[in-house]
């Protein structure tokens, strides 16, 4: 199961690499120019920074993504200590 969302930001880069540095102690984690990337048990949370946006893509084995959509984006909201909503996209 995949599912990607658009938080608008002008910080995404910077929330992004938070999460990273954030998560790494529970999780592994990688970092290129381009993206960064979370490695949870059941799924890949990956961050892509952009001028104006993060997108956020989810890619787990898991049947119901609710509660992980709802967990990656309360620790954004967190990182960038301001509230995101978003509508998640499901593939």
């Amino acid at each position: 199961m995949k599912s990607n969302t658009q938080i608008i930001t002008s910080e995404a880069a910077r929330i992004a690499k938070r999460l990273l540095n954030h998560w790494k102690h529970k999780f592994e984690v990688s970092e290129t120019e381009e993206d960064f990337s979370i490695f949870m048990p059941d799924a890949t949370v990956k961050l892509t920074p952009q001028s104006a946006v993060l997108l956020v893509s989810i890619d787990s084995s898991l049947e119901d993504l609710s509660r992980l959509e709802k967990v990656v984006l309360d620790h954004l909201s967190r990182m960038a200590q301001q509230e995101f909503t978003a509508i998640w996209q499901h593939q």
